[in-house]
């Protein structure tokens, strides 16, 4: 039955979705009779404190929010910011006949969906609504077509939430203990960061080795052209029948893992090269086999995230984002998805469009499937792909930036997979020649041409090693037979030295975690963003480098919780619970087992939930962080340098030491917290040691009782105070600490206690215009200035900072402002150094809104970025992201504005037709303002996180 035809009837339905931007798309196709309005996002959850828990619990409830003793009973509270929004429900639901709940199709949906009924708890019929795609007739087929609740959905996702709740809020504390207040600990997000800790850890312990080889150019003495070279080039391949030794043939200690190589130093290698100068080579032996490439399957979530940031220079969290507005707007299926499954409506779409574009010889003859991959996969949900049983190409669609860029990536990949396969020949010619003192010298060349290249017309798949040859390479050698004489236009020698591990980058983790089957898919993208935002990795360009911390954190959890950062046991963690989802095992025996442990009174009787399956006995979370004692703080944050220097990480950062504190000749300093773990050599470490550095406590601030200390911070020397233990480091309530950078007069070893505390005063209001404006006196990187609104004006000297007065202000302000030789606009934030340019970053104030720049490129924040909010990585990300695209292309407007086009003279526009235009173009503007708002709101509020 159609929407249409049941609201003839009378009658009023509530359709709850979880985004505005969702809900207003979808109004669009249900018309009448129906009121849609969203949820935004999660409406309760478990407590974030224990103010927030109910009187009537006492103990430890109050501190988890779960009641461990009587069978993990979770404690919901509605959030505090969606009271008017439930407020806003319950108003509409009391004025409606019927109830769909139209969150989305997987765990966490299905379980927002469930509270939304316990909250609201309708008297009237509740429908759950089901679609994957937001189009006109998804959306009345979803209506026309509910469905009951899935109860196993629900406590399968209410099991990872009560999980996940009691390894944060018993690990994290621990962390707080030994290592730092504000730090977090989870069941993916710490494995995650082990992983990437270890990465570096073994490129800390790795030690290049050098190796040469030669490189040969071939001729074949004939003319030649684009389809038939005249010539190749080849490398050595082996010496007397003794292969040539690669960087492959080399272990992480920089030896070789096999003496059957030959491995050729410099003098050797240009003693053979010399040696095969005058030597006669011939062709021994062409093998060539046909090549065959199948096309890949479509998208699913951790593939769109990893070819994203491989081609568009997109983090997870990014892609993420402007995925949720493109399915939003009905542009694509849902974004999180483990299935690289088509419908048939999809294929025959797909397929019809090859037929149009490419003509039918690039159609196979039967549609194309796609098994899936990932091991227990959740979302009965098809692959990522454009919505619709027409897709439209990217330019029918009238996006633009990220959105279109995206929606064609997607597009692209889809039609591809129902493209015939590429096909062609890959050979290897392998040439002979002996040198004057009689040795032979092998040299190997290989080749690919594609004579088909079927779906590569569409697409090709990206790399993660920006070295890697893609797909559709094609390498062409000259037409030549096993006897074939060739002679040596070169021998050049080749100096090679093997490389350390590369970093994961955010798609190469993705990547990783997904093979190793630890945590979601769809949750990927929130646990890197996690790390990132805990400061326990920091991006390098797009290589995710860990702090120093994580390293502490990691040596900690490895040491006393290694069953909680095991890779295996966090793999069958996620089998288990994906058993509890399917309904083979049940959630409170294994929750037990989990948190009590395998020998413990709670747990008699359970044969199956989180053992290692040893048969040991294993102690469960509650007994792991009882007996704290055996933590030593100090020595879980130390590391050997080498030559009896030590890095450790201390309450106020990274620092390394030689020697005790109360020794003679006992040294310490400053460690730039941004520094790679790998680079921190004992020789930079020396340098460190003979700055003066440290921390050089001035004394407590007599207003606030806070500490005072003096840094050598990356940018300089810096006075900062030292906020009490709880302070809130992060969310909505976080409070930063006042820093000052000391004035080029002053030193760290002379600076005092009332010069700091001057520092930190600043800004220095001076006083108000005739208009009330506001002028402030401001120390930035560039030089003491004065700012009125948007206006700023340079100062000649620090001092003035304390002494200028307002009418000496007013006066600078009267001048007219230099232009050229004056001092540039005073940035609105300042970010560091970036990793690529190596150049300082910083936040302007532009035409167009607030932008990042090193002052080669520039880069407009997005719609999710604000001045306040936007970390160095995060700017970092934006200038490479803007690297990759080069430089802009000139528009067909922008050109045809160069070219003065003849008019006739115009009449003047009389002046209500000026105040009107001016009029319009605000009210335009506005709406626009409006909408971004709007679509921000939107996407924040379904971002969503298993872990």
């Amino acid at each position: 039955m159609s929407p249409t035809s049941e609201t003839a009837h009378g009658g009023r339905r509530l359709v709850i979705v979880e985004s505005p931007a969702k809900a207003k798309t979808i109004k669009g196709y249900l018309g009448p009779g129906y009121v849609v309005e969203a949820s935004v996002g999660h409406i309760r959850d478990l407590p974030n404190g224990a103010a927030e828990v109910p009187e009537k619990y006492t103990g430890e409830v109050r501190r988890l929010g779960v009641d461990v003793e009587h069978d993990f009973q979770p404690i919901y509270v509605v959030n505090a910011d969606k009271k008017a929004q439930v407020r806003k429900l319950k108003e509409l639901l009391a004025e409606s006949d019927e109830l769909y709940l139209a969150t989305d199709e997987d765990r966490e949906g299905e379980a927002i969906a469930w509270h939304l009924q316990e909250v609201l708890k309708p008297k009237v019929p509740v429908h759950r609504m089901v679609f994957h795609e937001i189009t006109k007739d998804a959306i009345r087929a979803a209506v026309a077509n509910p469905r009951e609740l899935n109860t196993r959905m629900v406590d399968a996702q209410e099991t990872r939430r009560i999980l996940d709740r009691l390894y944060g809020y018993e690990v994290s504390p621990v962390l707080w203990k030994k290592v730092m207040r504000g730090l977090s600990a989870g069941r993916v997000q710490s494995v995650a960061t082990r992983l990437v800790v270890e990465r570096e850890r073994e490129r800390i312990a790795f030690r290049s080795a050098e190796y040469w080889d030669l490189t040969g150019t071939f001729s074949t003495g004939r003319a030649g052209d684009a389809s038939d070279p005249s010539s190749l080039v080849a490398r050595l391949n082996a010496v007397d029948g003794r292969r040539v030794a690669q960087g492959r043939d080399f272990g992480p200690d920089g030896r070789l893992k096999s003496d059957q190589v030959l491995h050729l130093d410099e003098a050797n290698a240009r003693a053979l090269a010399i040696a095969l100068e005058n030597a006669s080579f011939s062709v021994r032996s062409v093998e060539s086999k046909p090549y065959r490439r199948s096309p890949y399957a479509p998208f699913r979530t951790t593939t769109l995230q990893q070819e994203a940031s491989r081609k568009l220079g997109f983090g997870a969290k990014s892609t993420m984002q402007v995925a949720q507005k493109l399915y939003e707007n009905g542009f694509i299926t849902y974004m999180r998805t483990d299935s690289t499954t088509l419908s048939d409506t999809a294929v025959s779409a797909a397929r019809a469009q090859v037929t149009q574009l490419y003509g039918a010889g690039y159609l196979p003859d039967k549609p194309r499937t796609y098994a899936g991959k990932v091991k227990n996969a959740q979302e009965a949900h098809e692959a990522i792909r454009p919505s619709g049983d027409r897709f439209r190409t990217p330019a029918e669609t009238g996006l633009t930036g990220d959105q279109f860029k995206l929606y064609e990536l997607i597009w692209k990949r889809t039609v591809a997979s129902q493209m015939k396969d590429a096909v062609g020949n890959s050979v290897t010619v392998k040439i002979g020649g002996r040198s004057s003192d009689g040795r032979d010298a092998e040299f190997s060349a290989s080749g690919k041409t594609i004579t088909f290249h079927g779906f590569m017309k569409a697409y090709v798949e990206g790399a993660d090693d920006p070295n890697a040859e893609l797909d559709d390479r094609e390498r062409r050698l000259p037409q030549v037979a096993e006897g074939d004489a060739l002679s040596a236009e070169e021998i050049s020698v080749d100096g090679h030295a093997t490389k350390p591990p590369a970093r994961y980058t955010e798609a190469s983790l993705v990547k990783e975690l997904e093979e190793r089957e630890i945590g979601r898919p769809s949750t990927y993208a929130s646990i890197i963003g996690t790390i990132l935002d805990r400061g326990y990795v920091f991006k390098k360009g797009t290589a995710l480098v860990p702090s120093f911390l994580s390293f502490a954190v990691v040596n900690l959890l490895e040491t006393h919780f290694g069953r909680l950062v095991d890779y295996d046991f966090t793999a069958k963690m996620e089998d288990d619970l994906d058993r509890i989802a399917q309904g083979e095992a049940q959630a409170v025996p294994w929750l037990r087992r989990f948190y009590f442990g395998e020998g413990d009174d709670h747990n008699a009787g359970v044969a199956s939930g989180a053992g290692n399956g040893d048969g040991d006995h294993l102690g469960g979370l509650k007994e792991l962080v009882t007996d704290l004692g055996a933590i030593d703080a100090r020595e879980i944050s130390s590391f050997p340098v080498g030559d009896g220097i030590m890095l450790r990480v201390g309450r106020y950062g990274p620092y390394v030491e030689r020697g005790e504190k109360d020794e003679e000749g006992h040294q310490r300093a400053d460690v730039p917290e941004d520094l790679a773990p790998d680079e921190l050599t004992v020789e930079y470490a020396e340098e460190l040691l003979a700055k003066p550095s440290g921390d050089f406590e001035l004394g407590a601030d007599p207003e606030s009782g806070h500490q005072i200390v003096a840094k050598d911070g990356r940018y300089g020397p810096y006075v900062t105070e030292i906020l009490p233990d709880g302070t809130p480091k992060t969310g909505k309530n976080a409070v930063k600490p006042r820093t000052a950078s000391l004035f080029k007069s002053m030193s760290l070893d002379t600076v005092t206690l009332a010069d700091a505390l001057k520092l930190m005063s600043l800004p220095r209001v001076v006083g108000t215009d005739a208009e009330g404006v506001e002028i402030t006196a401001q120390n930035g990187r560039y030089g003491p200035y004065l700012k009125k609104g948007t206006d700023s004006r340079s100062l000649e000297n620090e001092d003035q900072l304390f002494d200028i007065t307002l009418e000496e202000a007013l006066a600078i302000y009267a001048q007219p402002k230099q232009r050229g030789r004056a001092a540039a606009k005073p940035p609105l934030k300042e970010l560091g150094t970036d990793p690529v340019s190596e150049r300082p970053v910083v936040v302007k104030d532009g035409r167009f809104g607030p932008y990042v720049t090193d002052g080669e490129t520039n880069a407009t924040l997005r719609t999710d970025d604000s001045v306040e909010t936007i970390t160095p990585e995060r700017g970092y990300e934006l200038l490479a992201e803007k690297r990759a695209k080069g430089p802009a292309k000139k528009t067909a407007k922008k050109a045809a504005k160069k070219a003065p086009a003849k008019k006739a003279p115009a009449k003047k526009a009389t002046t209500a037709k000026k105040a009107a235009a001016k009029t319009t173009t605000a009210k335009t503007a506005a709406k626009k303002t409006t909408a971004k708002k709007t679509a921000a709101k939107s996407s924040a509020a379904s971002a969503k996180s298993d872990e």
